[in-house]
């Protein structure tokens, strides 16, 4: 299976600019996710590679063959692409047969009958849908549709599957199911795979490399664990996963990092950071809920950690585990533990280099801000 290169994309509807320098590679053989909220650009890349959309500027090939170069005036229309697509609707045929939707394309094709159906037949079988090639749409189930749909893009060897948010109308319990299904289906078949989500946990899970996307841009590419432990925005932090920001001032730094004073209570944290700091820098400090530990009066912290005084203001069990969201000052922290039953006045024990420290945050989209100001 080829790579997909997407270089310098730009696409513009009218004065609004959708995409605004788009630029990545996937790898042969990868499962790659665009992530991010509604009206990010990600569904507008993906139809760019499908040739669903004219881009604006820039170019998108796969393997040794160009698909568009706007500085060449090239573009080759979606029937010439042999790309395998899936559709958030499925846009099944709701007249024809499964069998008969998924000859469909290989009728455009030219595809002999007896080929057609030996095609038909195996792309079934991966989903597991063989025995009931007879039935039409409306007798299967949500996710029995689902996998219909991926059939048809599989059943002429695509060079490359896309796929745009196609859980998103399933139910959670079966959104699980699939989402493990067709990981294994991708890794089984070695198919090279952009996928749309805006679906956090499903990114997390299914990808390779995460693309997280913000009004037209990328803010980072990256693999899952990268994604979420290594953030390279606050606004990233915000998006991906859930996230409490503080707002601090650095009042030293140090050899690993720097000392800051929290703006809620004004208590001292050390934080381990890379980040060119200076005595006086205003920053934001992002930390992940379960990297905080909840201490109760007689609790020793952790050797190294900071310790910020908190109240608890309410405990929810959900079975896994407990969630917390305790009183920092002015602020409203969360916290996931798998210990309960703490009340009142406690502390909070955090790592120095669980403290992630951003300095851009004044160039947050909306969307980002507004779960900035949620999170305090």
């Amino acid at each position: 299976m080829p790579d997909v290169k997407v270089s310098h994309l730009n696409k513009k509807f009218g004065a609004n600019v959708v995409l605004d320098d788009v630029d990545f590679t996937i790898r042969d053989g990868e499962f790659f996710t665009l992530l991010g909220p509604s009206g990010c650009g990600k569904s507008t890349t993906l139809n760019c590679i499908a040739g669903l959309e004219h881009p604006s500027a820039g170019s998108i090939s796969v393997g040794d063959t160009t698909f568009v170069d706007t500085e060449r005036k090239l573009f080759i229309p979606p029937e010439g692409r042999n790309l395998g697509m899936v559709f958030q609707s499925y846009a099944l045929w709701p007249h024809k047969t499964i069998a008969a939707n998924l000859a469909m394309p290989l009728q455009i094709r030219k595809v002999s009958k007896a080929e057609r159906r030996r095609l038909i037949d195996d792309a079934l079988d991966k989903v597991g849908l063989l025995h009931l090639r007879e039935r039409y749409p409306h007798q299967l189930s949500g996710g029995q549709q689902q996998r219909v749909a991926l059939a048809r893009a599989l059943v002429y060897s695509p060079s490359v599957l896309l796929l745009d948010e196609p859980l998103s109308n399933l139910d959670a319990k079966l959104r699980e199911q699939a989402r493990a299904w067709l990981k294994r289906l991708q890794e089984d078949l070695g198919i090279t795979t952009v996928y749309v989500t805006h679906d956090q946990d499903e990114a997390l899970a299914l990808s390779d490399r995460i693309a997280v996307m913000s009004g037209g841009h990328m803010l980072q590419v990256g693999t899952p664990q990268e994604i979420y432990e290594t953030p390279a925005s606050a606004e990233v932090a915000a998006f991906v996963g859930r996230c409490n920001f503080l707002k601090a001032t650095v009042t030293e730094t140090t050899p690993y990092g720097a000392v800051l004073e929290l703006a809620a209570n004004e208590q001292a944290v050390s934080v381990t950071t890379t980040r060119q700091l200076g005595a006086g820098d205003t920053v934001t400090v992002a930390i992940r809920p379960e990297r905080l530990a909840v201490l109760a009066a007689s609790d020793q912290a952790a050797p190294g950690a900071n310790v910020i005084s908190a109240e608890v203001l309410t405990t929810s069990y959900l079975g896994s585990r407990f969630e917390y969201d305790l009183k920092v000052g002015d602020l409203v922290v969360q916290v996931v533990s798998d210990r309960g039953g703490l009340t009142g006045q406690v502390s909070l024990g955090v790592q120095p280099e669980a403290c992630l420290v951003y300095t851009d945050t004044a160039v947050l989209s909306e969307d980002a801000q507004a779960l900035l100001t949620v999170a305090g």
